[in-house]
């Protein structure tokens, strides 16, 4: 959604619309479906207008390195526990994965795998039914 300030070219009446698009409004506009609300005029042009800028917006976007540290401690401490607990497969995941599903290779142990794949692997397990769970990985020489 897109709002518009709009300019009445015949009363000079301001006022503002919501728009699904910028293309929207160019169709309505030659369709003659937009007109003034003051005097019905369909003489109305879209004023300049100044994107919405918020003063906190660096505050709000911006993730406490405190934050980010504990986070990413966090996450290696659980890459610690699937490397003690699930056995890595390597980029043959999405094989390995599709034989433990379909019972066609029995696992050596209970253990669950982990490994690489790619956003089309895991799409496909997905749609085979076969769950799966995206976890980002840090390498001990990353910052």
């Amino acid at each position: 959604m897109i709002k518009y300030k709009l300019n009445c070219k015949k009363c000079q009446n301001t006022f503002d619309s919501w728009f699904a698009s910028s293309r929207e409004f160019e169709k309505l506009k030659k369709m003659g479906l937009i007109n003034c609300s003051k005097c019905n005029s369909l003489n109305v042009e879209k004023s300049i207008m100044s994107p919405r800028i918020s003063s906190n917006l660096k505050s709000k976007t911006q993730f406490p390195i405190a934050k980010k540290d504990e986070v990413k401690s966090k996450i290696q401490k659980f890459q610690k526990y699937i490397e003690k607990n699930f056995d890595y497969v390597g980029k043959n995941f999405a094989y390995e994965a599709r034989s433990i599903h379909y019972d066609n290779k029995k696992s050596k142990t209970k253990k669950g795998i982990y490994g690489n794949a790619s956003a089309e692997d895991i799409k496909e397990l997905k749609e085979e039914g076969i769950e799966t769970a995206y976890i980002p990985w840090f390498k001990d020489q990353e910052n």
